[in-house]
């Protein structure tokens, strides 16, 4: 059984992790299949959303200890160059809209993993935990990069170092989770959102997740630069002249994400 499956639905690829009975924890195979479906994904034209999610009860349960603890594991340090940082770097660098569809449990590197995607959603029985302090370890897949401009530096601070459960309640409340959905609507509602977004001006929103990577770093005339030159570009898209056409014309534009 592969440990990571694939599904194109219209024009969104959908990554379904497929350990359920590990909690998909993930193992060096299923790192290495979720790069290279990232890269299919970044590549084909056809998909202009990602959706990744996790079969069965969880999410992610983070790494995969019984591999790491192995007589010829490689060193932690290794896993989490070699694994996680090219995934983490993948997500934010990739110009199409990434969702992670929360269904579950999301622990350690699977709780980051989704937060590092640009839309997170989540269903009613979803929990996030960084739960590395509990064997010792840093958090590590951007957690103390995105986790603190999402939710403060004490709260991250806290989250991490007591690694307290947050239901999926609490974790929108603090602006982790965009919306819930119940048990029965999560599918549905969450791969509704995808295909909206795959419908929209790929090019635009592309740009837009450019912009916001380089305000984590910029001061404020650095990035009004830098919104003027993505704006430039945006506008050069056939998206932008279908966009205005359709305004112009009170009709429904018909994007093709270019």
């Amino acid at each position: 059984m592969s440990t990571i499956l694939f599904e194109q639905i219209k024009q969104v690829g959908k990554i379904t992790f497929n350990r359920p009975a590990s909690y998909n924890s993930f193992n060096k195979e299923m790192a290495d299949g979720l790069q290279s479906l990232l890269d299919q994904c970044a590549a084909s034209d056809e998909i202009r959303c990602i959706y990744i999610t996790g079969a069965g009860k969880a999410f992610s349960a983070g790494q995969d200890l019984v591999e790491v603890t192995s007589p010829d594991a490689p060193e932690i340090g290794h896993i989490v160059a070699d694994h996680y940082n090219p995934i983490i770097s993948k997500i934010r660098s990739i110009e199409k809209p990434i969702i992670a569809a929360v269904n579950g449990v999301a622990a350690g590197a699977g709780c980051n993993i989704a937060i590092a995607c640009d839309i997170l959603l989540a269903s009613e029985k979803a929990s996030f935990v960084q739960a590395f302090s509990k064997i010792g370890l840093v958090p590590d897949s951007g957690g103390t990069y995105f986790l603190p401009r999402i939710i403060g530096f004490h709260r991250a601070t806290a989250l991490m170092m007591l690694s307290d459960k947050l239901d999926a309640k609490t974790a929108k409340s603090l602006g982790l989770v965009h919306e819930i959905f119940t048990i029965d609507n999560f599918e549905a509602g969450t791969m509704a959102m995808a295909q909206k977004l795959a419908s929209m001006p790929t090019r635009g929103l592309g740009l837009t997740k450019r912009a916001l990577n380089y305000s984590c770093h910029n001061d404020l005339d650095t990035q009004l630069g830098i919104e003027c030159q993505l704006q430039s570009n945006a506008a050069l898209s056939a998206d932008y002249k279908e966009g205005v056409a359709a305004f112009l014309e009170k009709r429904m534009p018909k994007f093709i994400g270019k």
